[in-house]
């Protein structure tokens, strides 16, 4: 933690230093952004685990933070937390521009008699949180791990079973043929000791010849099929103990898949019209999604540093960075470029569908919005892509 990269992003060189002063002695790796020529070149080279906004107003910081995502080929694929220092006057907007996930945290910073110990502790919790982000595994990802597991629990006992009707069918089939041959042959020792062969034999003594065939009874043939019997045990014996190991492993199965029941495919709506994205959620909200939503493409590609989706709904038209740039964005970073996009524009020029599914869309839609159109096409994409994430993991 000690190590990590911090970036200090500000247009005034005073500010900076103080700040980087104020954490030089808790992180070795403090640099500073001054120059606005120079920002989006300073985050590239330094990759900064932790981006400190220190403008005098929010809305420097704002626009800071939104020409990275227009111009920076790191922001998208670096993962990193950003907190913004403000005065108490921007306090409740700031608040509610973290709320949304646009930064992730705050400072109340200015003037300097306020708490200035409050900033190492948010970069600490910062570290912590890009920490955790990146060592747990995704919901989806590990709802897909849990359902393979499940199956597989399913399988074992199937075969578990099979093999066990496998044995017991041994089982029978050797008592069975056992059964038949004593049958077999104790008519055949009957028959010989009445004389049915009478003109076959001579000179027979019956006590001595069916002496000899309980002999050849006993130590023959019974002896082979209790020989054969005896190898049919160990099987049984693994079935049995196999079934008992794993009887205290079958509820932590059950929680398991619950679990993974509960987690449902996460879907993210793009859209800057409130109505509009009051709308898709109401009709997606029977259906059986998480949905996020975003009310810009910047805000959509800061929310992808720590949510991952498995659908985007983008919306065409919005101001800053419109959908098809945000989509040409998202597809040119390589952590992202498998979620697929389906484009909601309420121009339906062939032009444009081609400029979409040029730079990566999976399909569009066009407003006004169909409900069961997009439902279908919604719960398509999401299969697919579910699908392809599954041959991947498989193959590797």
């Amino acid at each position: 933690m000690k190590d990590a990269r911090i970036l200090v992003a500000t247009h005034n060189t005073a500010d900076a230093e103080l700040v980087r002063n104020l954490l030089r002695d808790e992180f070795e790796n403090v640099f500073v952004s001054t120059d606005p020529n120079k920002a989006v070149d300073d985050f590239d080279r330094n990759k900064p685990a932790v981006l400190i906004l220190a403008f005098n107003t929010l809305e420097k910081a704002e626009q800071y933070y939104l020409g990275l995502y227009r111009l920076s080929t790191a922001i998208h694929s670096a993962a990193h937390r950003t907190i913004i220092l403000c005065g108490k006057e921007e306090v409740q907007r700031v608040y509610a521009l973290c709320r949304k996930e646009y930064f992730d945290d705050y400072v109340l910073f200015w003037p300097m008699t306020n708490d200035v110990q409050r900033l190492p502790m948010a970069i600490t919790h910062a570290l912590c949180d890009l920490e955790r982000s990146q060592h747990d595994a995704p919901a989806s990802e590990m709802a897909r791990q849990v359902r393979r597991i499940a199956e597989l629990e399913e399988l074992l006992e199937r075969q578990l079973g099979q093999g066990d009707l496998y044995a017991n069918t041994v089982g029978r089939s050797l008592k069975q043929a056992e059964t038949e041959i004593d049958a077999a042959i104790d008519s055949f020792s009957k028959n010989l000791i009445e004389g049915s062969f009478d003109d076959a034999l001579e000179g027979r003594n019956p006590a001595r010849l069916q002496q000899e065939i309980n002999k050849l009874k006993a130590q023959e043939i019974q002896q082979r099929f209790r020989v054969l019997n005896d190898a049919v045990q160990p099987m049984r014996q693994w079935v049995s103990e196999m079934k008992q190991q794993l009887v205290p492993h079958h509820e932590s199965m059950h929680v398991l898949k619950t679990l993974a029941e509960s987690l449902q495919p996460l879907v993210l709506v793009v859209d800057d019209d409130e109505f509009e994205r009051s709308l898709v959620g109401e009709m997606l909200k029977e259906a059986p999604y998480n949905l996020l939503f975003a009310a810009s493409g910047a805000e959509a590609l800061g929310l992808l540093r720590k949510k991952r989706p498995n659908l985007i709904l983008m919306d065409m038209v919005m101001p800053e960075i419109n959908g098809l740039e945000t989509l040409r964005r998202l597809k040119a970073s390589s952590q992202f470029a498998d979620i697929p996009v389906l484009m909601i524009t309420g121009q339906s020029e062939k032009e444009v569908v081609l400029d979409c599914l040029k730079a990566g869309a999976v399909d569009f839609v066009v407003k006004p919005l169909d409900r069961e159109v997009l439902l279908k096409k919604v719960a398509r994409f999401l299969a697919e892509s579910l699908a392809v994430r599954q041959t991947v993991a498989q193959a590797r």
